[in-house]
């Protein structure tokens, strides 16, 4: 396989060999896994990836969306089943995890079996079981966040989609029916974003391998549960699925550390020292490696995340509503505050967003797209929702309360924040999704300038130079002449909301305007574009909002509800302005405020559970 842009460019530059060596390493991982998939499914066939690079935009591959709900008692059981120990106060044991009794009843029900295909039982369809977590992440969000690590990140993924015929036949149903839980084990002390930093290895003896080395910050692994351990196997990274054995041994320990975020989940270090694996647990891949399995798997993730945020905010918003009813101040309810009133709409907007990109995504994996792209904005999106509805909404409206046990903010402050972290930090997301989107523009008209400049021994070229080597510089010049005079468009003004439409466009000029923009960032910086990680970064994130602008105006127009296109309408407003870097105009100010009274008065409930501590005479 051919070298990536960004390690040519980063050897061209000047980056030591340890350095532009390791990104080849990621982004030759990346590539296995784009080769995974059929050609007009992969990430420069993608709809983000189109919506910036082609000239007609790709309108109605935002509108691939699945609202097919079949009616499944499965489904809704686990639901009814989580409900109950949340009604009775069981949810957790006296460690404050989440209660056996309870994981024992849902994996009966077959909660831990969604992603994991049977002769006699398919998989549910991802749209279908992200819009579930969603469900149960407004009952609790650690079931929900347990049920997407074991079957995103866990070992269902890895098993189902590069595991031998054997281990499909020895874990799967184990996996389907929870009698292993599963966890994938990746992050080391020194091994975080830096993927090519592992340390953890295994050396082939005889029929097994001997795995040494530690992992850390590893969700939901427990004694006695299914592990994917990525570790160096012959200097090159794999997958070895290890059954963790039920206590500590002389070749394995469990080591526990205080940490507050998924406090209700396991979260440990697992130490190997020549610990024994079936070297038929060895996930030997065709084509690519450990790291390979792993990126496989975190797409699916983020969407999860995304998905279990959307239920978080809701719960958020539903703990508002009667606190706001109930809160007077100077003689009013606080609900009919303007202040309280933006909030309550702007929270709105973001879980309706965050709901547009998950059904989006989801739609798109199970088309068969990779959705590199597209993953990473819903996870960027929810994660800094999440944040900023818990501390800037939810808390600020309901003061001190939040800080009281029992509260939604005070209980679960980290667990809100975690995501921010999880499923790779949000700026460095925003670089990898810079990157991917650029190395073909790169590779095609960059590269071949950076070579003339290593084969020159210069920095930069003198007109001398480019005149003599004009050949070079002709294709680049031809896009850059087509790219001027390219016609650019729109969408007509169809639907139930004019403001919706208007936001289609706006989203759509200015994404197909973006291609110079990031060409010109290429320009300007050239080979120390690799430094220049804040503005990268902040153009990654303008794209980013825009995907997400018109995702959410085909998903408004999709459902064709009144309301929900005012919650749409809101929530891209917010958009438009962290793009425009503009404040709220007083018409946007206006129509939040309007809309937040709207739903402030629809859920007349009179439900005061949620009100800690009142003022009651």
């Amino acid at each position: 396989m051919s070298r990536s842009f960004a390690e040519t460019a980063m050897e061209l530059g000047g980056k030591s060999a340890e350095e532009f060596e390791s990104i080849g390493k990621v982004d030759t991982a990346d590539d296995q896994v784009d080769s995974l998939f059929k050609d007009k499914h992969q990430t420069d066939n993608s709809p983000a990836f189109k919506a910036v690079w082609d000239r007609e935009f790709p309108t109605k591959s935002f509108f691939e969306f699945d609202f097919h709900r079949p009616n499944s008692t499965m489904l809704n059981d686990c639901v009814d089943i989580a409900s109950s120990f949340k009604r009775e106060g069981n949810l957790y044991d006296d460690r404050g995890k989440l209660n056996e009794d309870l994981l024992e009843d849902l994996s009966k029900s077959g909660y831990f079996g969604q992603l994991v295909p049977l002769p006699e039982k398919p998989a549910v369809s991802f749209s279908e079981f992200s819009y579930f977590l969603t469900k149960m992440a407004s009952v609790e969000a650690s079931i929900a966040g347990l049920s997407s690590i074991h079957g995103c990140i866990g070992s269902v993924d890895p098993i189902r989609t590069f595991g031998s015929e054997y281990q499909k036949e020895k874990y799967l149903p184990k996996l389907a029916s929870g009698e292993f839980l599963s966890a994938f084990a990746l992050t080391e002390p020194c091994a975080g974003s830096d993927l090519t930093a592992l340390r953890t290895t295994a050396r082939l003896d005889g029929d097994h391998y001997l795995i040494s080395g530690k992992k850390l910050f590893i969700t939901n692994a427990i004694y006695g549960r299914l592990v994917s351990v990525v570790c160096l196997v012959d200097g090159e990274p794999q997958v070895l699925i290890v059954e963790l054995p039920e206590e500590d041994t002389d070749h394995f320990e469990i080591v526990n550390y205080d940490i507050y975020a998924l406090s209700k989940l396991y979260n440990n270090a697992l130490v190997f020292k020549d610990f024994k694996v079936p070297k038929e647990n060895l996930i030997s891949l065709e084509s690519g490696n450990g790291l390979t399995v792993a990126y496989h798997g975190l797409n699916l993730g983020r969407v999860s995340l995304c998905a279990n945020a959307s239920g978080c905010m809701k719960v958020m918003l539903e703990s508002m509503l009667p606190w706001a009813r109930y809160r007077s101040t100077y003689g009013q309810p606080i609900k009919n505050r303007e202040l309280v009133q933006d909030r309550v709409a702007r929270l709105a907007g973001y879980i309706f967003s965050s709901d547009a990109l998950v059904a989006w995504c989801s739609g798109l994996i199970d088309k068969g797209y990779r959705g590199e792209l597209e993953c990473i904005i819903a996870k960027t999106f929810g994660s800094e929702c999440q944040k900023e509805a818990a501390i800037d909404l939810c808390m600020k409206t309901h003061g001190g309360r939040s800080f009281l046990g029992g509260h939604i903010i005070g209980d679960n402050i980290y667990d809100l924040l975690a995501p921010l972290i999880y499923e790779g930090e949000g700026d460095m997301l925003n670089m990898a999704f810079f990157k991917s989107l650029v190395k073909d523009h790169g590779k095609t008209y960059f590269e071949p300038v950076g070579q003339l400049m290593a084969q020159l021994g210069k920095k930069s070229l003198s007109p001398k130079d480019m005149v003599a080597n004009y050949g070079v510089f002709v294709p680049y010049a031809k896009w850059l002449l087509s790219e001027a005079t390219a016609c650019k468009g729109g969408i007509r003004p169809i639907g139930f909301n004019k403001n919706l439409v208007r936001h289609a466009n706006f989203a759509i000029k200015n994404l197909q305007s973006s291609a110079w923009e990031i060409s010109s960032l290429m320009r300007k910086y050239q080979l120390k574009l690799a430094d220049k990680q804040c503005r990268m970064s902040i153009l990654s994130r303008k794209i980013q909002n825009l995907i997400t602008m018109m995702v959410t105006v085909c998903y408004a127009f999709a459902k064709a509800d009144t309301t929900m296109g005012l919650i749409a309408d809101v929530s891209c407003d917010n958009l438009k302005n962290k793009i425009t870097g503009n404040h709220p105009t007083d018409e946007q100010i206006r129509k939040s405020v309007s809309l937040g009274a709207i739903l402030a008065d629809q859920h007349v409930d009179n439900d005061l559970d949620s009100v800690l501590m009142r003022y009651d005479d």
